[in-house]
């Protein structure tokens, strides 16, 4: 395990991400005492636009229909409108 503060980390940044690869823990501490672990994610974990389920413009096309009369007055109403 690494443990570095944020000025170290910033200096030695390629070394710690190589170590990350490399699958050790790399810790990066504040000046506060606050700590962060640093870890990479392999790019099948990342989101992508082009996930098959990530929604696209269109893509709901033809799963909605209105039907023909729907901005017709309702009879339940037609007291109201006259």
């Amino acid at each position: 395990m690494v443990q570095v503060t944020v000025s170290e980390a910033q200096q030695r940044l390629p070394e710690l991400l190589s170590a990350a690869e490399a699958g050790e823990t790399v810790t990066i501490r504040t000046e506060s005492g606050r700590s962060s672990t640093l870890s990479l994610q392999s790019p099948s974990a990342v989101v992508s636009p082009d996930w098959p389920g990530y929604p696209h413009a269109g893509s709901a096309k033809g799963l909605i229909s209105i039907s023909d009369h729907f901005d017709e007055p309702l009879e339940e109403l037609k007291e109201y409108t006259e």
